[in-house]
């Protein structure tokens, strides 16, 4: 991802792309998100896809699988706080 960069977002450009996801929040440093499911294992299999987009991106988020629930959060530990690629992750979690 050449466009990307770890570089710590500020508190301006964090709003503007939190705008532009649908239900992520940014919270204590963090891009945050729960998914809801019908089933428990529809939240397994959505967790693994997960997984493998991260695993592609090279960035990899706390995932937490509850009853028909996922929680998903992540930051960019080298920059202590959002970067680029948190707010790319979450884009390509959301095309899940």
């Amino acid at each position: 991802m050449a466009d990307l960069e770890y570089v710590k977002l500020s508190d301006e450009q964090v709003e503007r792309e939190v705008n532009l996801l649908d239900g992520w929040l940014a919270i204590d440093g963090h891009l945050a998100k729960t998914f809801e499911f019908d089933r428990y294992l529809d939240g397994v299999a959505f967790a693994a896809k997960i997984g493998q987009a991260a695993e592609e991106l090279d960035h990899h988020p706390d995932i937490s699988i509850g009853y028909k629930k996922v929680f998903v959060s992540m930051n960019t530990h080298a920059v202590g706080g959002l970067s680029p690629y948190d707010f790319e992750l979450a884009r390509r979690i959301e095309r899940l």
